[in-house]
């Protein structure tokens, strides 16, 4: 049985919106590939000034994620590869959401309505980074054509992260 695609709609995070991130993402089952706890509410703060900042700058950021109901569910969307190892210099895709609403379809709706986004702002290819054992953005990634490329040494785990790659040229696989 086919079931509807989620609504969902993405902008801008407000200062509000990083007391949403903090409580939505207040799970150890969403933390569990994040450093296994939750941040404190300051880093949500400093993650949305960044990414009002990447919206002017760039003209795309992690962009809250707002269901039918105008709940914020959680974060997709792209900025810099923030670290100083893995993928320096590239544009990381990402999605983070409130465990209610995995396997609804939003992180693959809200993720594909970002690649749209980034080819309109002229970005050529993507990545994405994720930590081997999060099945739920494997999954993701491969709904989104992209293909595993190579892995890094994460400094922070004693395992590599996996680096997926996606063009998003004209003519290219999507």
């Amino acid at each position: 049985m086919n079931r509807a695609l989620p609504v969902v709609a993405l902008r801008v995070p407000t200062d509000e919106d990083a007391v949403a991130w903090h409580r939505v993402f207040d799970d150890p089952d969403v933390m569990e590939f994040h450093g296994g706890k939750s941040a404190e509410l300051s880093f949500y703060e400093e993650l949305t000034a960044r990414q009002r900042r990447h919206d002017a700058e760039l003209g795309f950021c992690l962009w809250t994620m707002v269901d039918e109901g105008g709940r914020v569910i959680g974060f997709t969307g792209a900025q810099p590869w923030p670290r100083d190892w893995g993928p320096t210099g590239e544009i990381e895709i990402g999605w983070r959401l409130g465990r209610e609403y995995w396997g609804k379809g939003y992180a693959t709706v809200a993720a594909r309505m970002t690649l749209e986004r980034l080819r309109a702002a002229g970005v050529t290819d993507v990545v994405a980074m994720v930590r081997p054992g999060n099945e739920r953005s494997i999954a993701v990634t491969k709904r989104l054509g992209m293909d595993l490329a190579e892995t890094f040494p994460d400094p922070r785990v004693p395992e590599d992260a996996l680096c997926f790659r996606l063009s998003l040229r004209d003519g290219d696989a999507e």
